[in-house]
């Protein structure tokens, strides 16, 4: 197995995990990454890697969310690896790029929920699974958001005990919930 699979294998192993469910989504992104070599670019159509973050402000009571312009839905931000293993770095990259919030501090040292999910069919590009590594960041004091407008049409913090006022998809919803919860 190449380095990079490996690197990634290690950033798997930290993952926290609270259940039955955590467990089968860590065996299934284990089995893509030992095999399928090119899991980390997202030409692989079996399915591929994504980093994303579930960032707090600094005074941990909100949640930083994007509306999503592609999928039309309310999600955190993140995005395709696009062959980089440090999917911690992807997942910062992704929010600076989407949000303009910079300055990241990761809150756990391993992915704070992993989530495999469905990417439907678009022009030039068949449906797929995102394998999704997710990390916990708080962003620093003062932080302003910036939407992307090409990929986001709206980036808002959003109080965790407000959540229900958004159309959010289990996905999201299930490590907001955990946000509070000790591991």
């Amino acid at each position: 197995m190449d380095a990079p699979r490996r690197q990634v294998l290690e950033i798997l192993a930290a993952a926290v995990l609270r259940d039955d469910r955590d467990r089968g989504e860590l065996r299934r992104i284990e089995e893509l990454v030992r095999r399928q070599p090119d899991c980390l670019l997202r030409s692989s159509l079996a399915g591929h890697l994504t980093g994303s973050a579930f960032v707090m402000d600094a005074e941990r009571k909100r949640l930083l969310l994007i509306h999503h312009r592609a999928l039309d839905r309310w999600l955190q931000p993140g995005g395709h690896a696009d062959g980089d293993p440090d999917l911690a770095a992807v997942a910062r990259r992704e929010v600076l790029e989407e949000t303009g919030v910079g300055g990241l501090e990761l809150l756990q040292p391993g992915p704070f929920d992993l989530d495999i999910h469905a990417i439907p069919e678009k022009p030039g590009v068949p449906a797929h699974l995102h394998y999704d590594v997710r990390f916990l960041f708080a962003a620093p004091a003062g932080s302003t958001l910036q939407a992307d407008e090409r990929e986001v049409r709206a980036a808002v913090w959003v109080p965790l005990d407000d959540l229900g006022r958004l159309p959010l998809d289990e996905s999201v919803l299930r490590p907001a919930r955990r946000i509070g919860a000790k591991p």
